[in-house]
């Protein structure tokens, strides 16, 4: 009975060793966790983006004589200018509109005509509309202090979304920065990497993960993403060279509709639409209505060369992603959310159809 309740004894001590040293793993991990979380979408940020351009920093480094920190400074500097073109456009265009609300206002040419009959014999709305119709052409006072409570509220979500995409560009920029200190340190990241899945997943499957995650995010990042940065650029380009009010906002809006999967032909055709019935059918509307549509169905041509290179990710889990991101993390989240889902996508289906392989041998052995 003595050795039974040693050994009992024994266990029990290791059992509470055992419990003792998880627990205190646990709560260094959430402490950790606590500290970092915070940080965690600007550091997944940069390690997108780092792994993104990583094959330009290689180029480049072997173009300036293996010096790793130059060339991820000239990425950075480079990819920075080029953000300023479409955020000083945004800017202008913004600023522009106000004014030209502004000056309508105090002008006093600000004219509402009065609504026809018709508009009052459309089936569900028609009465209400031309109800209100009338009455911001023949009392805009009245009319303004009843809806000046509800648009209150829609310009303060207005004002909080414009705050939410300023925070998000900014945290780009601090997420370019860390990503080009990222790249400086590419090799011994890499080496990291591997060694982190290997010693998850074991050395057969660890490589073959962190590979397998780096191309995701590559092909991810360029084919949704980079198509939709590139799509914005020569759509905003058309609408800045035609005049065309608003023209940072929409292409903005071409920018958000191109990351959701959208066509960006519903952004394309109301101001094509606009153009025409503005100026009529001459030959630079012609010119601008061709190169828009061009412009609109590019993704076609570009989505081959950059989202199909040995890795398919389904639309519709692009489009979760995006819409999830935004939803829970802001404007930042519509550019992580697809890539991390993406990732995600791409394990768990590598991870079924691997299953049967794994069994197969132990199955043989055993015969």
């Amino acid at each position: 009975m003595v050795p039974t309740s040693l050994s009992e004894r024994m266990l029990s001590r290791d059992l509470l060793d055992v419990l003792i040293r998880a627990g205190l793993i646990a709560a260094l991990v959430i402490f950790c966790f606590q500290i970092f979380n915070p940080f965690l979408d600007l550091m997944l940020w940069a390690l997108i983006l780092a792994i993104t351009l990583y094959p330009l920093h290689g180029v480049l480094k072997s173009c300036l004589g293996g010096r790793s920190g130059h060339a991820a400074s000239l990425i950075v500097l480079v990819t920075l200018m080029i953000l300023m073109v479409p955020v000083y456009l945004l800017a202008t265009s913004i600023s522009e509109s106000v004014q030209q609300a502004l000056t309508i206002v105090k002008g006093g040419s600000f004219h509402i005509p009065l609504p026809g009959e018709h508009v009052a014999r459309w089936p569900l709305v028609g009465p209400k509309l031309h109800d209100f119709w009338l009455q911001a052409a023949t009392d805009v006072t009245s009319l303004m202090e009843k809806v000046l409570p509800h648009l209150k509220g829609v310009s303060l979500n207005l004002l909080g979304k414009l705050t939410g995409v300023s925070v998000g560009f900014l945290s780009f920029i601090a997420a370019l920065l860390i990503a080009g200190v990222i790249m400086a340190y590419g090799e011994n990241g890499s080496r990291s990497a591997v060694q982190i899945t290997t010693r998850i997943s074991g050395p057969v499957k660890g490589p073959q993960i962190a590979e397998l995650c780096t191309a995701t995010i590559r092909a991810v990042a360029q084919g949704v993403v980079g198509i939709a940065f590139i799509q914005m650029l020569l759509v905003g380009v058309g609408f800045v060279v035609m005049g065309i009010p608003g023209a940072g906002l929409l292409a903005l809006a071409s920018l958000l509709l191109g990351i959701m999967q959208l066509p960006m032909l519903l952004v394309s055709l109301p101001v094509i639409g606009f153009v025409f019935a503005t100026e009529g059918a001459t030959v630079a509307t012609i010119v601008f209505t061709i190169y828009n549509l061009i412009a609109g169905l590019s993704d076609n041509v570009l989505k081959p060369l950059l989202l199909g290179r040995g890795v398919d990710v389904p639309m519709p889990v692009i489009l979760i992603g995006a819409l999830g991101g935004m939803v829970t993390n802001g404007f930042i989240g519509l550019f992580i959310g697809p890539v991390v889902l993406a990732v995600g996508h791409q394990l768990f289906w590598q991870w079924v159809k691997s299953t049967p392989e794994d069994v197969e041998p132990r199955e043989r052995t055993k015969t």
